[in-house]
């Protein structure tokens, strides 16, 4: 009963679910119809759409086709008016040029004719004019049968004795050219020569350098005098005993000379006595303790200062001890010229002068540079000074173009090289250029002066100012007095004053500016 229960529902059931899936099934497909037909209803609109959007698109652009058409149109057409407005102006030259070329043709036929007349009366001439020259042929060779009977002489006997004495002539004048070119070329070796000594000196520019054999040392008051002079003078004998400097207390306000040949030692007391004065502690053991001490540093500051100046100079290998000597050249003067300014600058003349002439500077730098060493002995000696400089230069294995120049710049011994004469030359123009000592200065001040006062005494010059140490003068005249002409002949007039009564190394250049000046002021 249960079994057949059982089957019945399983049955039931199974009918149900076979009706359920078909009636699901008819159902999906009738959903599945209805949408295929809206997608198709949809996509027919959408190309309906397409189709009105590709209309509208299409007669867009057969719009824009036509206009750019018309444009194209109008461009072609304007490009083809411009290219007949050139054709126009084209032809228009062309035909200008045409009828000048006629023109031009007309006139060169009229000038062909004319110079054809020319050429016939030209040839009618030529034909008279050969007739002349043989009529004149025959007069000339009757005239010389004439002068051979009167003279005795043939033509070519003539010619002969003529040409002989042309040769005479021509050699006296030759050797007279020849005389005057060789005088010319010395004369032009003189002048170079002075043109490179006057560039070179040009080229070396140094201070004026004068050395005092006295030294002033200030003070703040008075009352330090007498702490220097000391107890019954005790410490300014101290001072004076060790330095071998004379030292001058009087009753120059805040002042103490210190008087010594020496500059080393005068240099010495100096530093000596600031060192006391700013410590305040002034008796003979503490003064000989501090003129120790300033000693060594004067040494110590000599051979600085001689690598210096060799360093400045681009000498190198050179002996220590002559570097010593370089460094106390500072300390010398001669004839009132510091002798260390007085090296350096015949090192750099020399060296000047010897690339102009091309010779070796760096021999001639060092030749200069050590020339004098002989004057800075630290012990007397009986020796010229420029014997004891080759001595020492020796003795510390400088070369012996070296040595020789040293020793012959003052002509104690032969010169042996080229070297030497330059050294020599190069020592009288440092000694001798404006500047360096007092007599000099005061002469070359003075020989401008005479040569401005020259010009100043003609009438017509307004201001006169003499340049280049003397050597060229430059005269300022009035230009309603003075006119182009007259410029040139006061120049040979100041000239010709100058050579006569003034004395002068060298030559003198005078230069005559005339200047017009119209000056006029917009307001």
């Amino acid at each position: 009963m249960n079994v057949t229960i059982i089957f019945e529902l399983i049955a039931t059931l199974f009918i149900g679910g076979c009706i359920g899936y078909f009636l699901s099934k008819s159902s999906l497909n009738k959903y599945r119809e209805n949408k295929l037909k809206e997608a198709e209803d949809k996509a027919a609109a959408i190309l309906k759409e397409g189709e009105l959007k590709a209309e509208n698109i299409k007669q867009e652009k057969m719009l824009q086709a036509k206009e750019k058409f018309l444009e194209l149109k109008l461009q072609h057409e304007e490009q083809i008016n411009q290219r007949e407005k050139k054709m126009l102006e084209v032809e228009k030259r062309v035909k200008d040029k045409e009828t000048k070329l006629n023109e031009e043709l007309h006139q060169n036929n009229n000038q062909k004719k004319q110079l054809e007349q020319a050429i016939n009366e030209n040839l009618i001439k030529a034909e008279s004019l050969t007739k002349k020259q043989a009529e004149l042929n025959q007069m000339h060779q009757q005239q010389v049968e004439i002068l051979e009977k009167i003279s005795g002489y043939s033509a070519e006997d003539a010619k002969a004795e003529l040409v002989e004495a042309l040769k005479q002539e021509a050699r006296s004048r030759a050797q007279a050219q020849i005389q005057a070119i060789v005088e010319e070329a010395q004369l032009n070796a003189k002048a170079e020569a002075k043109k490179i000594i006057v560039q070179t000196i040009q080229r070396v520019g140094t201070e004026q350098a004068i050395e005092n054999s006295v030294s002033v040392f200030n003070i703040e008051s008075d009352e330090i005098k007498g702490r220097i002079i000391g107890r019954e003078g005790r410490n300014i004998r101290a001072l004076e005993a060790v330095t071998g400097v004379e030292i001058i207390v009087d009753d120059t306000p805040e002042a103490i000379l210190l008087s010594c040949f020496d500059p080393v030692r005068r240099e010495v007391a100096r530093l000596s006595l600031h060192r006391l004065v700013t410590d305040g502690r002034i008796h003979p053991a503490r003064i000989e303790e501090i003129v120790a001490k300033t000693q060594q540093q004067i040494e110590e500051e000599i051979i600085e200062i001689g690598k210096k100046t060799i360093i400045d100079l681009g000498i190198h290998g050179l002996h220590p001890e002559l570097v010593k000597m370089v460094g106390r050249m500072k300390y010398r003067s001669s004839y009132g010229q510091n002798l260390l300014q007085h090296s350096r600058e015949v090192a750099n003349i020399a060296g000047i002068l010897a690339s102009e002439l091309g010779l070796n500077p760096k021999i001639a730098k060092r030749a200069g540079l050590l020339h004098d060493i002989g004057k800075v002995p630290e012990e007397e000696s009986e020796y010229p000074h420029a014997i004891l400089g080759m001595q020492w230069a020796e003795k510390y294995g400088e070369n012996q173009t070296v040595v020789n120049a040293i020793g012959a710049h003052h002509d104690e011994i032969e010169m042996k090289s080229l070297i030497a004469p330059i050294i020599q030359v190069a020592d009288a123009i440092s000694g001798a250029r404006p500047g360096a000592r007092r007599q000099v200065v005061e002469s070359y001040i003075q020989r401008l002066r005479d040569l401005e006062n020259v010009a100043l005494s003609f009438d017509g010059v307004n201001t006169a100012y003499a340049i280049q140490a003397g050597r060229e003068l430059r005269v300022m005249v009035q230009s309603e007095k003075i006119d182009d002409q007259k410029a040139s002949q006061l120049s040979f007039e100041i000239s010709e004053k100058i050579q006569n009564e003034l004395t002068y190394p060298g030559q003198v250049k005078v230069t005559v500016i005339r200047e017009t000046r119209a000056v006029n002021i917009a307001r």
